[in-house]
């Protein structure tokens, strides 16, 4: 089968998959996942190997644009109404995850050294703190959620991936001298990973400002989109060089380009709306691909560090707002319940696991760190929205009922049945 039309099915199986989750009232990641996993190469394998490695292209052309639709997220003006309270609770539990999950993982390497590296221990806590908003994005709008609880939840996932980014932009750099076993030294630990952010940044503003000038040159929405897409491309492409000597971010670099753009021009956000009509298919194909990354016969060797890693994820994620919450004096219900809101974990995730995998220095640690994120993503895009569902309803802000689709398909069946018991017992009784 040619890598095309391998593509082509993999796409029909996410499209089939994706309707299923909707009866459950799932996310799509989480169906786009599981047909991943159905066509890869270790399941009936539609998409062997050679093809995988063929469009590995996509996956990062796809993380540009992710990277650069969370930097459309951060107008100034918006970020100053958010208030110190907000931007704190966005802190605390994103370290909160690394810290937890960083010490869980190095106790495991102490009581079983070859379950995991220290690099991979590394990467993993740094993954960790990202959020996923779509999944928490569906239940508030579903249940038309309202309160101090979802006024804070939303702010915070859409920071959160941000930091996520940068964390992961430091831990990277240490863990790729930790991997090529080189001495650990300030240059190395500190000052090469910083100089690396501050490279990929550069390089994202320079771009974000020639987006803006360029979007003064055209003014149709389809030389605009061009424009959008060029720059994008460009980005990647550019961090691919390793430019001054440097591993660049490609994820810093787009959120860059997104982020200048959005607060230089005063139509950015209508402009761009643009990318948002041809991404869908480019995202669903970055999480098929994905799926089809996952190994199941390495899912049991990283149970210990699956567990553990799923376990005090979430324990950092709580914890950390409500330490968060506690030092800026946030309402209670803030406290109490905006941690097990924060659960969900997808996109941003996926897409760091992907670079781990892409990056040859992390070859001999790629498959167990993808394996455990890609595991923890379908149990917490599948256990998330029920627990945010449960922790709003707790605090009171959700004012409806609401039903998941596949609750009302089976009310229905049941209705129609008793209405033909009634009626066979009418006739008979006649």
């Amino acid at each position: 089968m040619t890598a095309i039309l391998g593509i082509a099915l993999a796409m029909v199986f996410g499209l089939v998959f994706n309707r299923v989750m909707k009866l459950f009232n799932l996310p799509s990641v989480t169906g786009y996942l599981a047909a991943g996993i159905i066509v890869g190469p270790y399941c009936i394998g539609l998409l062997s190997g050679d093809t995988l490695s063929g469009v590995s292209f996509i996956t990062d052309i796809a993380l540009g644009f992710i990277a650069f639709s969370i930097g459309g997220e951060f107008k100034l003006s918006s970020l100053k109404s958010l208030g110190p309270k907000v931007l704190v609770i966005t802190f605390t539990q994103a370290l909160g995850a690394v810290a937890l999950v960083m010490c869980a993982l190095f106790v495991v390497r102490a009581a079983a050294p070859e379950l995991i590296d220290t690099p991979a221990i590394l990467l993993l806590s740094a993954i960790a703190t990202a959020t996923a908003p779509a999944a928490t994005l569906m239940v508030v709008r579903q249940f038309k959620a309202h309160g101090v609880v979802t006024d804070t939840l939303l702010p915070v996932v859409a920071f959160d991936d941000a930091i996520g980014l940068m964390v992961f932009a430091v831990c990277s750099g240490i863990a790729k001298v930790v991997a090529a076993g080189a001495e650990l030294t300030v240059t190395s630990v500190l000052l090469m990973p910083l100089f690396e952010i501050v490279v990929s940044l550069a390089i994202g503003a320079a771009l974000g400002f020639l987006l803006t000038l360029c979007c003064k040159l055209f003014r149709s929405r389809a030389n605009r989109l061009c424009c959008m897409v060029t720059l994008v491309l460009a980005g990647v492409g550019l961090c691919e060089l390793n430019i001054l000597g440097g591993n660049l971010s490609s994820l810093l670099t787009c959120m860059m380009i997104g982020a200048v753009f959005v607060n230089t021009r005063r139509d950015a956000e209508m402009i761009l709306e643009g990318t948002e009509r041809w991404t869908p298919p480019l995202f669903m194909l970055f999480f098929v691909i994905s799926g089809a990354t996952l190994d199941l016969a390495v899912i049991p060797q990283v149970g210990v560090v699956g567990i553990a890693y799923i376990v005090f994820r979430s324990l950092g994620k709580y914890f950390g707002a409500f330490a968060g919450a506690a030092i800026t004096k946030a309402d209670k219900q803030v406290r109490n319940h905006l941690g097990i809101t924060l659960l969900p974990q997808a996109g941003v995730a996926i897409g760091m696991a992907q670079i781990v995998a892409n990056t040859p220095e992390f070859s001999a640690i790629a498959g167990q760190v993808v394996t455990v994120t890609l595991c923890a993503t379908l149990v917490y895009e599948l256990v998330g929205p029920l627990l945010t569902k449960m922790s709003l309803k707790a605090a009171g802000e959700i004012t409806e009922r609401g039903k998941l689709p596949i609750t009302e398909l089976i009310e229905e069946a049941a209705a129609r049945i008793k209405g033909r018991k009634n009626k066979t017992d009418g006739e008979s009784g006649t």
